[in-house]
């Protein structure tokens, strides 16, 4: 394995090409001109894709999303279910959920927030063309509404994680008039029930949006309006919060000790529920037919000559934890005994030798416009190409990236999610091979029925196996993508922010948040 004395020696060959341009504070948009002390400013890393809960992929985008649209439950400190636009669920039975909600609840349309709402809602998600939450709630077979208060969910067959998608995108209820009237193009003007409604957005620029008078918890909320500013690079983030410019940030770790030192700014350091990954193209369109996407020794061999280790002190000051599976640490499901291979780079180059490919293989890697991301991709770049590989670097903005993955526009796509506490949200969508996110389009019939089955097991030890079992097959035998590390989110924020807390999830959750 690559030691830490080598770690550094790799990071020490990039530093010239890694160093990020001199930029001035709010070099990257308009933040000066929502100054206000009622207006609470937060930099996105990126642009978020379309506010749209039905049609959205991003994690910053879920931020948005936070103060746009409330959903019918929510995760709390310690990652329990917690109602919000419901008020509570039960089981009928294995497969029927009955769910109450919270009387007196209006959209930013004015219209009332009801049974038939969540109804309309859920439908959207799971018909609307394109929707990436069909294969988080594709278990539900109707909705029933009992009363205005009250709705009934029947289901195909029993689903363990079923409740807790409802804690994010897929719970989120929007208005029926709104997105009937507004069709696809909903996502323009989003109608949620959430305590902001939408202003306006202007691309690479900025979203605005104001607090909602008719909020149900309107007492939690006690600033006016919130404007994010996505900003692709930390260090540009980081010097508009040291000058005042914002009040909300996630900053690299490497700049974490700067933010430290700043009397005027707080930190919170928070292990996300997802993970970071490159998905491989294995069977998306005509650049999955090279010998990379063909065959799996050659992507063994790839993974073989990353060292973790040596990535997470040289890129991310040791803060990151190196993975080789979608499920966290902290996580009852994870799996301690599936562990990420040590570095081997006499197996990597015996493995392209016995694939019969000559080399150097070249491999592209698309890679969101994040310097942190590039700099982990130049790491990798030096790595590989000691055992035999060429790998080139594609930069590209991060809407843009994803959905050239989604056409199959890529070879291999750096690529994270957020996370959700149940296992199901961070693998049957990615891993099934009718998973709406599986951008690499993998196949296999046993991993597909273990996921399955992952989803209808109720008991917390078979799950876990039948997910080590996935692991086995897609991650080892396949090799269908390869897991790289849970990140660490690194969040600074102005002391005059009041009752700022960070859940692992990383939602900036606007409800109790004060500016003095």
């Amino acid at each position: 394995m690559t030691t830490r004395r080598t770690a550094l020696a790799l990071g020490a060959a990039l530093a010239a090409a890694l160093l990020p341009a001199a930029t001035p504070a709010l070099a990257q948009g308009s933040a000066t001109s929502q100054t206000t002390s009622q207006t609470l400013r937060i930099g996105l890393r990126e642009d978020p894709d379309i506010l749209d809960p039905t049609l959205a992929r991003t994690f910053v985008g879920r931020i948005v999303f936070a103060s746009l649209c409330d959903k019918l439950f929510d995760i709390n400190d310690k990652l329990e279910i917690v109602p919000q636009l419901a008020t509570g669920y039960s089981w009928e039975d294995p497969k029927t959920l009955r769910i109450t909600l919270r009387p007196g609840v209006l959209f930013h349309d004015g219209e009332k927030m009801d049974a038939e709402a969540v109804r309309y809602s859920l439908n959207r998600h799971l018909s609307l063309q394109g929707s990436f939450r069909r294969s988080e709630i594709n278990a539900m077979d109707s909705v029933e509404v009992v009363d205005p208060l009250t709705l009934r969910i029947r289901l195909k067959a029993p689903s363990s994680p079923f409740v807790s998608q409802l804690t994010d995108r897929a719970g989120m209820i929007v208005s029926p008039k709104a997105a009937e009237a507004a069709g696809r193009d909903f996502g323009n003007r989003p109608v949620c029930a959430g305590p902001y409604r939408f202003v306006e957005r202007v691309a690479q620029d900025r979203i605005v949006v104001e607090k909602f008078p008719g909020y149900w918890d309107a007492a939690s909320i006690r600033i006016n309006r919130i404007t994010y500013l996505p900003i692709a690079d930390s260090s540009v983030r980081l010097a508009n919060l040291q000058s005042g410019a914002l009040d909300v940030v996630e900053v690299a770790p490497s700049d974490l000790a700067t933010l430290k030192a700043n009397r005027r700014l707080r930190t919170v350091i928070r292990e996300d529920l997802g993970y970071q990954s490159i998905i491989y193209n294995v069977g998306n369109g005509p650049r999955a037919e090279t010998p990379f996407g063909r065959d799996p020794r050659v992507r063994a061999a790839f993974e073989l000559a990353i060292d973790r280790d040596a990535l997470n002190q040289v890129v991310f000051e040791g803060l990151v934890t190196p993975t080789a599976q979608a499920v966290p640490p902290a996580s009852p499901y994870h799996d301690p005994g599936f562990r990420p291979e040590p570095r081997n780079l006499e197996r990597a180059r015996a493995l392209l030798k016995e694939a019969g490919v000559a080399t150097p293989v070249v491999v592209e890697m698309t890679v969101p416009t994040n310097p942190e991301l590039r700099q982990a991709a130049e790491v990798m770049q030096a790595m590989v190409k000691e055992a035999g590989f060429d790998l080139r670097i594609a930069s590209m903005e991060f809407a843009s990236s994803l959905q050239a993955a989604q056409r199959g526009d890529f070879q291999t796509y750096l690529s994270a999610w957020s996370g959700r506490v149940d296992p199901d949200g961070n693998t049957w969508a990615f891993l099934h091979s009718k998973g709406a996110q599986n951008d690499g389009k993998s196949a296999n019939p046993e991993v597909d029925r273990l996921l399955d089955a992952a989803r209808e097991e109720t008991d917390g030890a078979k799950r876990r196996a039948l997910y080590a079992q996935v692991w086995q097959i897609a991650l080892r035998q396949d090799r269908a993508r390869v897991y790289l590390w849970h990140r660490a989110i690194v969040m600074g924020y102005s002391a005059r922010l009041q009752n700022f807390t960070l859940l692992p999830d990383g939602l900036i959750r606007p409800q109790g948040l004060a500016l003095n």
